[in-house]
């Protein structure tokens, strides 16, 4: 079972997209297993971005994402990682697959509604950032 972050950003939440973002993504199959809203600060966000802090958009990044609430959930399932990453769609908008939440939600590359764990390593080390381990539920899923 794999394990994937996700982060509903600012501009869905201020829309209040953020419930509509999380059942399109049970939608896909994948349980949640981990929710909570939050304000992330200046420490937080860098920590989370560390991986872009040489990319000329770094500051513009850490500036969006603290600036509003943003819910952070946890999914597992089978191939939750592309599973997720299939139904946010590209990262820019205007790129994404029709249907897909960054299509439908996002206003551009910067304002793209969601964030997704990248990879299997990512998920985990973005997990911890956010969750305790008994943050997170276990459960079976009736489907």
């Amino acid at each position: 079972m794999e394990r994937s972050l996700v982060l509903v950003k600012p501009d869905a939440v201020e829309r209040g997209l953020s419930g509509t973002i999380i059942s399109r993504l049970e939608n896909t199959k994948v349980t949640l297993i981990a929710l909570k809203m939050l304000h992330m600060d200046q420490a937080l966000a860098e920590r989370h971005y560390a991986p872009h802090k040489e990319r000329s958009f770094f500051n513009d990044l850490i500036k969006f994402i603290t600036s509003g609430p943003i819910v952070a959930a946890v999914f597992e399932g089978d191939n939750a990682v592309s599973t997720i990453r299939t139904a946010m769609g590209a990262t820019d908008p205007a790129k994404a697959a029709a249907g897909s939440i960054r299509h439908d939600f996002g206003l551009d590359i910067e304002h793209n509604a969601v964030h997704g764990s990248d990879s299997v390593q990512t998920a985990e080390h973005e997990i911890r950032l956010f969750f305790t381990e008994a943050e997170l539920m276990r459960y079976t899923r009736k489907q």
